[in-house]
């Protein structure tokens, strides 16, 4: 899958990674419908990036967390 090309399939499926990879409890609030291709290149940046990390801190879900939000439409 490539995952460099905007396309509402691969927003659906980072979506999907970061709620497993987070074992996010509110996965309403994690809706791919929720998320549009405008501002894909910093979804796909933070899918990255928490794909790298084992684990996290409180205060760095916080900040995922926070950034997810403001890449809601």
């Amino acid at each position: 899958m490539d995952l460099t090309t905007p396309s509402k399939e691969n927003v659906q499926y980072i979506i999907e990674q970061l709620k497993d990879k987070l074992r996010m409890v509110n996965v309403d609030a994690m809706r791919s419908d929720n998320f549009g291709e405008g501002n894909y290149e910093d979804l796909y940046d933070l899918y990255t990036m928490v794909m790298k990390r084992d684990n996290f801190s409180p205060s760095e879900m916080q900040a995922i967390v926070a950034e997810l939000g403001s890449l809601r439409k």
